[in-house]
């Protein structure tokens, strides 16, 4: 995975290169970022970047036995560490990242490196409730690993692949080798909830925060797919800087799915105006059948709708990106959201958001979000 590889993040790209090239690299970095922002190759080009004793033009050289090996996620010296479980798990049975490695590759190549946790979680067939975790045993292999010395390069690099995994036990285990670490050993935590970390951890990293794909370049991609001028710049901004989004509206995969989040959101609001809570008790069912990513994309689409119903309660429907029936909708329900409401029903969907990616009861959460909203949709 070379640099010219990442979609997006030029200025970014750059200053890492930058590091490198003068010799400040931090033995302990925190990319945070979403899935769809390319957070997780970014953190493999600079490894191999890093690696390549060919560099030229700015980029790795993408030929030489270490930029292949690391390409093909299988170099010596470089470690991955990622969130795994398994069903029908047997009392006292070790799970660990390296018995699940050719899933990780496959995954990895099918998608680029692009996917989300539940996608992951997927693939490793976890079920609706069941996530993956990095446990104790794994925090030992780390240290185990990174022990010896390098093979071929002149570093070693661990990636752990959304560390907020961690149990307790686990991240105590590890902070030991992040604030003492063997000369030239890298560590790259790549995190989607930096937030979720511990303290201890996060201080003794350097974060690289990777927001999203510009707009600009979402457009240029749709536009290559095909798509008019009007309907690419339209996708670029739903996509909200994820290549993951984009990519589901171009396969047209979206579609049905945000019709149903948009008829969820609908519903719960009216029913909140109505004050019908029985029924906001058969909504919270309802929204607990979905799978973990469409509860997650839910609750994105409901603050985008949020977002976009306050804006036009502001006077600023000239910059609003809706249409149809959502247009319609957000139009009769923007008198009821302003300075007032807005920011305690997006925190109220955070804190679900949150509760549910730390294995809450999903049926208890949605209900007492669902119960939330209600209390401040009519008091305007």
């Amino acid at each position: 995975m070379k640099f010219s590889d990442i979609i997006g993040h030029d200025d970014l790209k750059r200053r890492l290169k930058t590091q490198i090239d003068s010799g400040r690299v931090s033995h302990a970095q925190l990319f945070s970022g979403a899935a769809g922002h390319g957070t997780l190759p970014l953190a493999l080009a600079y490894v191999q970047y890093l690696f390549c004793p060919n560099r030229h033009d700015g980029d790795s050289c993408g030929e030489c036995p270490s930029c292949k090996q690391v390409a093909a996620l299988a170099h010596p010296d470089l470690h991955f560490v990622f969130p795994v479980n398994k069903q029908n798990k047997k009392s006292g049975e070790v799970i660990i990242s390296d018995m699940f490695l050719d899933k990780w590759r496959e995954m990895w190549h099918e998608s680029g490196g692009i996917f989300t946790p539940e996608e992951w979680y997927d693939r490793l067939d976890l079920g609706k409730t069941m996530k993956g975790l990095i446990t104790a045993k794994e925090s030992e292999e780390i240290i185990r690993k990174l022990q010896f010395k390098s093979f071929s390069s002149e570093y070693k690099a661990m990636i752990v692949w959304l560390p907020e995994a961690m149990n307790q036990e686990a991240a105590n285990k590890i902070l030991k080798i992040l604030e003492e670490p063997w000369e030239k050993t890298l560590f790259i935590l790549v995190s989607e909830r930096p937030d979720l970390l511990l303290a201890t951890i996060t201080s003794r990293t350097q974060e690289v925060a990777v927001g999203g794909i510009d707009s600009a370049t979402l457009e240029q991609i749709a536009r290559r797919e095909g798509r008019e001028e009007l309907e690419a710049r339209n996708m670029a901004r739903l996509a909200r800087g994820s290549l993951i989004e984009l990519r589901a509206m171009l396969r047209g995969e979206s579609d049905e799915a945000r019709k149903q989040y948009f008829e969820l959101f609908c519903r719960l609001m009216r029913l909140s105006y109505n004050d019908k809570h029985l029924e906001l008790f058969e909504w919270a069912d309802d929204l607990a059948t979905l799978t973990r990513e469409g509860q997650r994309q839910f609750f994105l689409n409901a603050v985008r709708l949020l977002r976009e119903s306050y804006m036009l309660h502001a006077g600023l429907g000239s910059i609003s990106y809706l249409w149809g029936e959502e247009a319609k909708f957000c139009r009769n329900f923007a008198p009821y959201i302003g300075n007032q409401n807005i920011e305690y029903l997006v925190e109220e969907i955070e804190q679900a958001m949150m509760q549910i990616a730390q294995n809450g009861a999903p049926r208890i959460v949605f209900t007492h979000f669902a119960l939330a909203v209600s209390k401040r949709i009519n008091r305007l």
